[in-house]
């Protein structure tokens, strides 16, 4: 099996923006709006303070020509975790803490209260 990894990444549309003395969402749309990008302010706005999930490309090298940036300026992919190729367990019960003979769940009986008594 070979190793398993999540990526994650960086939406960095506000940083590149204030580089570029761009404070505020509304300063971004008839900007969009002259590339033929016709976004409402209230997508504009989650689209600078958030993480985009999904993005257009035309979008996307809209914001790239805008803020005169590079692609990798705005999205920065890394590694959020690494899974090994196979799992480090122990290969004998011993290995867990379990004796043969002693098993970890043991049977329980319940009885119920005399309620006569």
């Amino acid at each position: 099996m070979a190793e398993q990894r999540r990526i994650g990444y960086k939406w960095n549309l506000r940083t590149v923006m204030a580089q570029q003395n761009l404070w505020k969402s509304t300063e971004l749309m008839p900007l969009l709006k002259s590339r033929g990008i016709n976004l409402s302010e209230s997508q504009v706005y989650r689209l600078v303070t958030g993480t985009p999930e999904r993005i257009p490309a035309r979008t996307f090298a809209a914001l790239c020509d805008i803020l005169d940036c590079e692609p990798n300026d705005l999205f920065e992919p890394y590694v959020e975790m690494r899974a090994a190729k196979t799992a480090d367990a122990p290969k004998q019960p011993e290995g867990l803490g379990v004796k043969p003979g002693n098993p970890i769940a043991r049977r329980v009986r319940i009885v119920q209260d005399d309620q006569n008594g």
